[in-house]
């Protein structure tokens, strides 16, 4: 019984020797609070634009010019500098906007954010851009609510990049 009795002292003298350093810090864990980084908020602005049918511009890829065609006027990897703004401009054939009283819709989605939509055949010009890579995709959305293929076109995606 002696025993058990020096063996559970002995322990508990460990124990409370263990948790009683001179080190108030020896437990504590440090914080630094990071904030997010800047996000981007795009000011949105509609203008006239000049209603040119829209022309198959690459011989490579396959269309059919009597079917809705939808063409991005932006050419890919544009370079713009922090402050400008940039311009959804785009051309259409054979297809008319809801707002213009037509069924498509033109869909936009700026660097996988929220979509948006264009109803009527209207530049979209976008300003407070980040400075950084981007990407714009334009889609044609059909009268059935999803884009409206005519071989590889109707769906684009352009690059670009703002600078300081």
């Amino acid at each position: 019984m002696l025993k058990i009795r020096n063996a559970l002292l002995i322990s508990v003298v460990f124990a409370l020797a263990g948790c009683s350093t001179g080190n108030d810090n020896r437990n504590t864990t440090a914080t630094k609070v990071v904030p997010p980084p800047p996000r981007q908020v795009l000011r949105v602005e509609t203008r006239p634009s000049a209603k040119i049918a829209a022309k198959a511009d690459d011989p490579t890829l396959k269309v059919d010019v009597t079917k809705p065609l939808l063409i991005l006027n932006l050419p890919d990897g544009k370079a713009f500098r922090e402050g400008e703004e940039v311009a959804i401009d785009f051309s259409l054939a054979n297809a008319k906007l809801k707002g213009d009283g037509g069924e498509y819709r033109v869909r936009y989605i700026v660097d996988d954010e929220e979509m948006q939509w264009i109803d009527r055949w209207e530049q979209v010009v976008l300003s407070g851009w980040l400075p950084g890579n981007h990407t714009i995709r334009l889609e044609l959305v059909g009268p059935d609510g999803w884009p409206y293929r005519n071989g590889d076109q109707n769906v684009v995606t352009r690059s670009l990049t703002i600078t300081k």
